[in-house]
C-alpha cells in the first residue's frame, strides 16, 4: 500500500498538470483569437482596397468612353435608352 506521503505527492503533480494545462488553453484560445481578429482586420482593409481601385477603375472607363456619361440600364428610369444598352453590349462583346 502506498504511504500517505506518495499519495499526496501524486494528487498534488495531478491537479498541478490540470491547472497548468487549463491555464495553458487558455493562454492558447487567447493568442488564436487575436491571431483570428488580425486576419479578419487584414482581411477588410484588403477588400476595401479592392472596391477602392474597382470604383477608381470604372470611373476612369466612365470618363473615357465617348459615349454618354453614363449609361441606365434600369427600365424603369425615364432616360433608359434600349438601343444605346445594345450598342454598349455590342462593343463590350467585340
Amino acid at each position: 500500500m502506498a504511504s500517505n506521503t506518495v499519495n499526496v505527492v501524486r494528487y498534488s503533480a495531478l491537479f498541478s498538470g490540470v491547472l497548468y494545462g487549463w491555464y495553458h488553453n487558455r493562454t492558447v484560445q487567447r493568442e488564436f483569437k487575436e491571431q483570428e481578429l488580425q486576419h479578419a482586420v487584414h482581411k477588410r482593409e484588403h477588400l476595401v482596397e479592392q472596391a477602392k481601385a474597382e470604383w477608381t477603375r470604372r470611373q476612369s472607363a466612365g470618363k473615357d468612353s465617348s459615349e454618354s456619361p453614363r449609361l441606365v440600364t434600369d427600365p424603369e428610369d425615364p432616360r433608359f435608352d434600349l438601343e444605346k444598352l445594345f450598342a454598349k453590349w455590342e462593343k463590350d462583346a467585340a
